[in-house]
């Protein structure tokens, strides 16, 4: 089975390390602490204009800055490459699907992605960045089911007939939607796979 995967709060707990470094960029602009439970606050995946009201130079400005610290910190969420392992053992293709920007100044995001990924031993037969609009990649790359943290593009997914798994996070907790299978963790992530291939 061919399996697209997300990579930022999917599979690595990417919004963390955004928030450290935009309340550091924020503080820097206007001279004072941010002083905020930004990770409390976030409901929308669009949080750096949501939390800091930022305009789109200013953001970009942010990423110049701070984007490539905030992808070489990122952590891994528990259990992700385990389980990734064990997919692909089982013959299973894995294909990382990610909006991750690439052109960022003083950032090789391809770079840093297959260092984080392969530090972890993540295994993969293809990574692909930048991807905007999924639902297309997922249909030209005949991929069967998605792993993912934001509820729009599962949601999309899903009307459109492919399978998707979504990864709670504090921006998609409060959302009820009983077609789209929601899991925790990514033990969960594995035992939802194999129900879907046993149901095949």
């Amino acid at each position: 089975m061919k399996i697209g995967i997300d990579i930022d709060d999917t599979t690595f707990l990417t919004v963390k390390s955004m928030l450290k470094y935009a309340d550091k960029f924020e503080e820097e602009i206007f001279g004072i602490p941010t002083n905020r439970d930004s990770f409390g606050l976030i409901k929308n995946r669009y949080y750096l204009k949501v939390l800091y009201g930022w305009d789109e130079k200013t953001k970009f400005d942010f990423f110049d800055k701070y984007y490539k610290n905030v992808l070489e910190e990122c952590t891994m969420l528990p259990n992700a490459n385990k389980t990734i392992r064990k997919l692909k053992n089982e013959g299973d293709t894995i294909h990382f699907v990610t909006a991750r920007l690439m052109n960022i100044k003083n950032c090789d995001t391809e770079e840093i992605t297959k260092k984080s990924l392969n530090d972890f031993g993540i295994p993969y037969d293809s990574l692909n960045l930048h991807v905007s609009d999924k639902l297309k990649f997922f249909k030209e790359n005949k991929i069967d089911l998605c792993i993912e943290d934001s509820y729009e593009t599962c949601r999309e997914l899903t009307d459109n007939g492919i399978k998707s798994i979504l990864m709670t996070t504090k921006m998609n907790a409060d959302i009820n939607d009983k077609e789209i299978v929601r899991v925790n963790n990514w033990n969960e992530i594995y035992d939802e796979v194999e129900k879907y291939k046993n149901n095949l």
